[in-house]
């Protein structure tokens, strides 16, 4: 029977209640986005709220705002926050994004989010897997028109989607605004595809650059680009 926690260097996070547990992307965005002189931070879809702790851990100045639509997630994720190191500076709400635009009342130097992407698969029967893993409740479009509204004129969205859907993301981020800053193309092993990309776009033009992260380089054995990126973290790294 699986954990129903996951433990970090500086946080243990729970996810038993959660419908999407722990994963692999949401460490690797909460580890790869710009927090650089970030004052303010969203995380769209907190889930676990293991991305908000990974920023408050690199960020030691940032005030976080975290929101969910699941309730259960969001009672998890403020139970996680809690007993973590900073719980003073990471404020979890349950609220759509679509509410959350109007109740905001500031703007953000970095948005973040490991998005619903399942848009034409089948649905699980659970309600909270499907609201987690699906895009019926918040299509990108929405979150990225939204999350251009809600950044500063400095603030950068980093977002963590399925590699082939880059192409429309790009686009989208384009019609709302936006300007592509980054590209990561993530790869599970030297000899597969890419199976997620990771996204930076900018409210100001800025230089463009493009890189690959190979995650394992065997089953169960890191790439030496991953372990770093990920070091602060991992217990056995």
């Amino acid at each position: 029977m699986p954990n129903s926690y996951f433990r970090f260097k500086q946080f243990t996070v729970y996810h038993d209640r959660c419908a999407m547990k722990v994963g692999t992307d949401g460490v690797l965005l909460g580890a790869w986005a710009d927090v650089a002189g970030a004052g303010t931070v969203l995380d769209i879809g907190t889930g676990t709220g293991l991305i908000a702790l990974m920023i408050a851990q690199r960020n030691n100045d940032a005030a976080i705002d975290a929101i969910d639509i699941d309730m259960d997630a969001v009672v998890q994720a403020k139970e996680n926050i809690a007993n973590s190191p900073f719980s003073s500076r990471i404020t979890c709400f349950n609220t759509p994004l679509q509410d959350f635009q109007g109740q905001a009342g500031r703007k953000y130097d970095l948005i973040v989010s490991n998005p619903p992407f399942f848009i034409q698969s089948l649905k699980s029967p659970v309600r909270g897997r499907t609201l987690a893993r699906h895009t019926d409740s918040l299509p990108m479009e929405d979150l990225i028109q939204i999350a251009s509204s809600l950044l500063s004129e400095k603030g950068k969205l980093s977002l963590i989607y399925p590699h082939e859907y880059s192409g429309e993301l790009q686009l989208l981020a384009q019609q709302a605004g936006l300007f592509t800053s980054c590209i990561v193309n993530v790869y599970p092993t030297d000899n597969s595809s890419p199976k997620r990309v990771l996204m930076e776009f900018s409210k100001a033009v800025s230089d463009f650059s493009e890189s690959s992260l190979v995650i394992e380089k065997t089953r169960h054995v890191y790439s030496d680009d991953y372990t770093a990126l990920t070091k602060d973290f991992y217990l056995k790294l």
